[in-house]
């Protein structure tokens, strides 16, 4: 291994150290003194109870882990949106569970609570898995309740999903196992079959403050809308759990007996280690996101035998396609080579140098007819991003990269295959956007610690607002010395560079996670597993093109 190697893999375990430590931080959720008094009710915290529920010896992974990070900090923030929810088994089936942080202002719903709620939902929509909710929320967070309440994708959305769901014939369950209350107490109802502890949880419209104040009935809140009063009154609640623990057995015992699923019929062999290290993918990966890399060493080691065939492998050769196995499962490659790259234009030109990272007029035509084979093939499309948009100039343009961009973007829009995406490193303009960036479905989206996303780098973009921001000054008579000029531009930049940061993305869910490189085999076999409860209904179409 050479020095640049040993920099490469310093820089990138650093990056996953700072990563994990900001995982056990978010596990805390609202911190240790409120695990403790939910303890001490007799309680477990959300983690805890998703943790029991789940299948020890069996994967599982995490959406939205960072969500809320760095947001409503006048408000005492919200740590993982004050909502966990993972992808895992339950008796050998594939769920999301979702469940409420009661340790992070009681469960209260932020902004990003409902997003990240739907978000959950939209991935058992996709894939047709069968979806958990283990509420224990104190509803909507009223100083906030203008970002959360009225809007098409607001807190009412979910409701409307558990009604489509339910259409749909995909199985819902939720369990009452502490506070639900007002308009969120449809969503137990609206589940398929519904759960709640005894003593612990509490179910009604209003509580009795509110009763007391609208009608003016005293009544306490175990009267009003306890486990004896839902289960022998009013039936609202289908099954009493005498604590945390008996609610979550009888949980996996109903879904135990659910039926298969028609499947989609996605192509598996025996899964395969890759043959060279995955660990190496740390000194690969360059410091400087400017740096000079081979894509096809990162490839060999997130796919089976570190084996792939590669399509029009000397043609367009910024982007590489290629089929592969990832974990047994069949997958179409389509990744941004960030290596300088040899071209001819045509037989009659001399070789041409192309940057890595840019997509060419070659590159986004190979790509679209790759796009198109594997929904031919009903094959998944995994992309991985290191890109940093478009070639500009005029020999482009005069080329049709506009047009060419277009064909690439209309494959991508209308695949009925599902798809991934992983950003390893740049995901700048409308790169992010043809590489299967969040506006374009991925089933499942994530990013390495090493990734950026935003129009442009935080370099060239605090070069082009400096000027803005200059040209303002001096139009106001201001003096603009080197020294000033500086100061304005790290300025500028340190604002950027906290934009393009991967957890700026995750923390709005502009992404599901931010993984440790040696997780991406793992993100993507369970992706895949998930997309095959759901058959594909209609045929691949890209519509009217310009040729």
């Amino acid at each position: 291994m050479d020095l640049n190697f040993n920099k490469n893999e310093d820089h990138n375990k650093l990056l996953v150290s700072d990563l994990k430590k900001r995982l056990a931080h978010v596990k805390l959720g609202g911190g240790q003194k409120r695990i403790d008094k939910l303890h001490a009710q007799g309680k477990m915290t959300a983690r805890e109870r998703i943790d029991f529920l789940l299948d020890n010896k069996k994967p599982s992974i995490e959406i939205g882990a960072f969500a809320g990070e760095g947001m409503y900090e006048e408000h005492g923030g919200c740590p993982s949106g004050g909502v966990v929810v993972k992808m895992g088994y339950v008796k050998g089936k594939q769920c999301i569970v979702v469940a409420n942080d009661a340790t992070v202002k009681a469960g209260a719903w932020f902004p990003i609570t409902g997003k990240k709620n739907l978000r959950a939902q939209e991935i058992a929509i996709e894939n047709k898995l069968p979806i958990i909710y283990l509420v224990d929320s104190a509803g909507v967070y009223l100083p906030m309740q203008d970002e959360i309440f009225p809007d098409k994708e607001h807190f009412g959305r979910i409701f409307r999903n558990n009604a489509v769901m339910s259409s749909m014939g995909i199985t819902q369950i939720a369990a009452v196992m502490g506070s639900c209350v007002a308009g969120g107490a449809y969503l137990p109802i609206m589940s398929d079959e519904a759960l709640i502890v005894d003593k612990t949880g509490s179910i009604f419209l209003a509580g009795s403050y509110l009763v007391k104040a609208a009608i003016g009935e005293v009544i306490d809140n175990e009267t009003l809308g306890g486990a004896t009063t839902h289960c022998e009154v009013s039936g609202v609640i289908d099954h009493k759990a005498l604590d945390d623990k008996d609610c979550l057995e009888k949980i996996q015992r109903i879904i135990d007996k659910i039926g298969d699923f028609d499947k989609a019929g996605f192509n598996r062999a025996e899964s395969e280690e890759p043959k060279e290290d995955e660990k190496e993918i740390y000194g690969i990966l360059p410091k400087s996101r400017a740096d000079q890399y081979d894509m096809r060493d990162i490839i060999k080691r997130l796919v089976d035998k570190s084996e792939f065939d590669e399509y029009k492998e000397g043609y367009g050769q910024t982007i590489i396609t290629a089929y592969a196995r990832i974990d047994g499962w069949a997958v179409g490659i389509v990744a941004n080579q960030r290596k300088l790259v040899k071209t001819k234009a045509a037989k009659t030109k001399p070789s041409e140098m192309q940057f890595g990272g840019v997509i060419y007029n070659d590159s986004a035509d190979k790509a679209t007819r790759f796009i198109a084979n594997c929904n031919q093939k009903k094959i998944p499309l995994v992309f991985l991003q290191d890109v940093t948009g478009f070639m500009v100039g005029s020999k482009s343009e005069h080329s049709g990269i506009i047009k060419d961009g277009a064909k690439m973007v209309n494959a991508l829009s209308n695949s009925v295959v599902p798809k991934f995406t992983i950003i390893l490193g740049n995901s700048y303009g409308a790169g992010n956007y043809a590489m299967c960036g969040k506006a374009y479905d991925p089933r499942l989206i994530v990013a390495w610690p090493s990734a950026e996303l935003a129009v442009m780098s935080g370099n060239s973009a605090a070069k082009v607002l400096l000027q803005i921001e200059t040209a303002s000054l001096k139009k106001k008579g201001e003096v603009i010395t080197p020294e000033k000029e500086a100061e304005l531009f790290n300025k500028i930049k340190a604002r950027y560079d906290n934009q393009v940061s991967p957890y700026y993305a995750a923390s709005r869910i502009w992404t599901d996670a931010v993984i440790d490189p040696l997780d991406t085999r793992k993100w993507i076999s369970m992706g895949i597993e998930a997309a095959n409860h759901a058959p594909i209904e209609k045929p691949f179409n890209m519509g009217i093109l310009q040729v």
